[in-house]
């Protein structure tokens, strides 16, 4: 709250000059002080409506209330010839607006000098804005009166936002009548911070000798002679008396700006915070709680972390605080608590899903909450990732199953039949049996609607997976094919002629035989870009898929590559040699081997990447994890009670909360069996409660 008020015989004055000085301002201080000795009873009476916060006061007319909003902090009035200027200010009682104008018309010739003064302080704001770079020698000579203006105030002469929303009004509010009194000392501004005039004071008996001279002199030093003489005080000071000073100062200078600024700078403010600190902050009080909950900052935190999609744009109540929550929030945190439980694990066991007996299982898919999984006991078996129960059998191959692909509920397989069914894994069905291949399908790759499979009999078919229908036939191996990848445009395969071919699937033409590998080829990678070959002979090389060019041969392994994946420009091999590394295929560097004393002690059976982790599976009988970025060893995410002695983790399939690990062993220590292990648990709990 502010008021304005001047003297009769300084009327005339008030469009001439913009601000008082520091002699007319301590000169008004004296004669105020007369003013209420001589009116004591009405001076009593302002006195307290200073002091109480929440009343509104009404000393005008009912014309000047309709235009103004009632006060908050009190208001000091001065009565003089019949003129009276009030201005009040209630906090939060409607959405923040610029103040509008109020026209106090209780004596004409003020209104007129009163629209000098905001005429000149708007000329005065402009030459401010084009002066900018002049502000700084300008301010040394500023009175404190003119000093607090500028602070006030920003560079267009319009006061700072408050951080609270004020009234509509109809009227407007000169830059000049916003002014509040300066806090010229220390305990000026304990008061303009709302504390009490009379602070709590060292009980240490009668004041020293000479203290009011010691203090009058102090007052009568410039600005910094002052600092020095603080200096050398504090200098002087014991700790016990320099953590006193703390005590008392510290305080008055810690301010909630962020309630201060406009909610849009408050939250401009926020993006700059963690998001751990934010949820820190959200617990100060209920208003930064309103603004760390904002939609849009977390969406802005999840995209940062990568998490580009929010699976509930709904925002949920909080019932017992009644405040909303924000889904990309929630979304960010579930994350988080996922990819913590990954990193660190918990106390959950893993769910066990048994079938096949004994036989191998071959290959391994998962989609949603289906499982599936192939053995070289001619069938697949359909599992619920959520109950572990086996669902269905899918029985007809007559062979034993190599692999498999899958796509929502379609299920596509090859065998050592010759054949490649297509089965619905909803309700069992086998839809389609495709026949061509004239010994055993041993690869496969889907893209959309259509599959490549690469067969031991040298060639490669392109089908149709929604008609069962052969397209393409590609030939020109001259060994079995091992490995292929589709990308829906080009083929690439990798052979037993040590052999990568890049293929025009539309014409069945080759485009290019990339040759180097001294042994058969059993891994491939491709993006789009680069084709990325892993052979028997230990190394990896990297081709330019448009040229057919070698870029890069990576050394380092020491036996077979059997699996590898690429993914923005880092491959990450895994090797017979227990070893697992991580490249820069663009810089053909080696970035990280993932050994040292918690290495694998067999031969890498599988190997997956996501959210910056690496697992590893092996013939040793565990599953482990790895930071990508830094190549460290996290832990064994699976450990079976056989490993070392003939337990096997055979392949695993893994997603951003859950991991199906195939298990087993070649001499009967291990049971064949699924190991499902679900990492957003506490997520599914809520779900069910």
């Amino acid at each position: 709250m502010m008021l304005c008020s001047s003297r009769k015989d300084e009327m005339k004055e008030v469009g001439e000059e913009e601000e008082e000085t520091e002699e007319e301002f301590a000169k008004d201080q004296e004669e105020q002080k007369e003013d209420r000795e001589v009116d004591g009873g009405e001076t009593e009476s302002n006195e307290v409506q200073v002091e109480e916060e929440n009343e509104n006061i009404s000393v005008m007319s009912s014309s000047l209330l309709s235009s103004m909003c009632g006060g908050r902090e009190g208001v000091r009035e001065e009565e003089e010839e019949g003129r009276v200027s009030l201005i009040t200010i209630e906090e939060e009682s409607c959405p923040s607006e610029p103040f509008s104008s109020v026209q106090l018309q209780p004596n004409s010739e003020l209104a007129k000098a009163e629209e000098r003064e905001n005429d000149g302080e708007e000329k005065e704001g402009a030459r401010e804005v084009a002066e900018d770079d002049e502000e700084s020698d300008k301010e040394e000579s500023l009175s404190p009166l003119q000093m607090k203006r500028k602070l006030d105030h920003g560079p267009d002469g319009r006061p700072f936002p408050s951080g609270k929303k004020h009234c509509k009004g109809s009227g407007y509010l000169s830059p000049s009548s916003l002014v509040q009194a300066t806090p010229t000392t220390f305990g000026d501004l304990r008061l303009d911070n709302g504390h009490s005039a009379q602070r709590r004071r060292v009980a240490s008996g009668p004041p020293p000798s000479g203290l009011q001279d010691w203090l009058h002199t102090f007052q009568t030093w410039s600005g910094p002679e002052r600092l020095l003489a603080l200096d050398e005080l504090i200098d002087s000071c014991e700790t016990s008396q320099v953590k006193h000073m703390m005590q008392v100062i510290e305080p008055q200078f810690q301010r909630d700006f962020i309630s201060l600024l406009p909610k849009e700078l408050a939250l401009y403010v926020l993006t700059f915070l963690a998001p751990k600190d934010l949820l820190q902050a959200a617990q100060t009080c209920r208003y930064w709680r309103i603004l760390a909950e904002d939609n849009l900052l977390w969406r802005e935190k999840c995209r940062e972390e990568g998490i580009s999609e929010c699976p509930s744009l709904r925002r949920r109540k909080c019932v017992r605080q009644g405040l909303s929550v924000s889904p990309w929030k929630s979304t960010y945190i579930r994350q988080h608590r996922i990819e913590n439980n990954w990193r660190k694990g918990g106390a959950q066991e893993p769910m066990v899903l048994k079938g096949h007996d004994d036989h191998v299982i071959t290959c391994l898919q998962f989609s949603g909450d289906l499982i599936v999984s192939g053995s070289d006991d001619n069938t697949l078996k359909v599992w619920s990732a959520i109950t572990g129960q086996c669902l269905r059998t899918l029985t007809g191959h007559t062979g034993g199953v190599w692999c498999s692909q899958m796509t929502g509920a379609t299920v596509i397989s090859g065998s050592t039949d010759r054949t490649l069914r297509v089965w619905n894994a909803e309700s069992g069905e086998c839809v389609h049996t495709l026949y061509g291949h004239t010994s055993t399908v041993r690869c496969m790759h889907l893209h959309g609607n259509r599959v490549v499979s690469g067969s031991r009999d040298t060639t490669l078919r392109v089908w149709d997976v929604v008609t069962g229908r052969c397209e393409h036939v590609l030939t020109g191996h001259l060994g079995a094919v091992r490995c292929v990848q589709f990308n829906g445009h080009r083929v690439v395969s990798g052979g037993y002629d040590y052999r990568v071919k890049v293929w025009d699937p539309e014409t069945e033409t080759c485009l290019h035989t990339l040759q180097g590998h001294t042994n058969r080829v059993y891994s491939l990678q491709f993006d789009g870009v680069f084709v990325v070959s892993g052979s028997l002979d230990t190394s990896i090389r990297v081709w330019d898929a448009e040229t057919g060019g070698c870029v890069h041969t990576l050394t380092g392994h020491q036996s077979l590559t059997s699996g590898m994946e690429l993914r923005d420009n880092i491959l990450v091999s895994g090797n017979a040699d227990s070893t697992v590394r991580v490249w820069d295929v663009r810089t053909g560097q080696c970035l990280h081997t993932l050994q040292g004393p918690f290495k694998h002690q067999s031969a890498v059976t599988c190997l997956q990447f996501c959210r910056g982790l690496v697992l590893s599976s092996s013939d040793d009988g565990t599953v482990k994890l790895w930071d990508l970025r830094t190549g460290a060893y996290l832990r064994d995410v699976v450990a079976l009670q056989s490993r070392g002695s003939g337990g096997v983790v055979w392949r695993f399939k893994a997603s951003d909360t859950r991991l199906v690990c195939a298990v087993g062993s070649r001499n009967g220590t291990e049971e064949t069996k699924l190991l499902v292990l679900d990492f957003d648990v506490e997520a599914k709990r809520k779900e069910t409660e």
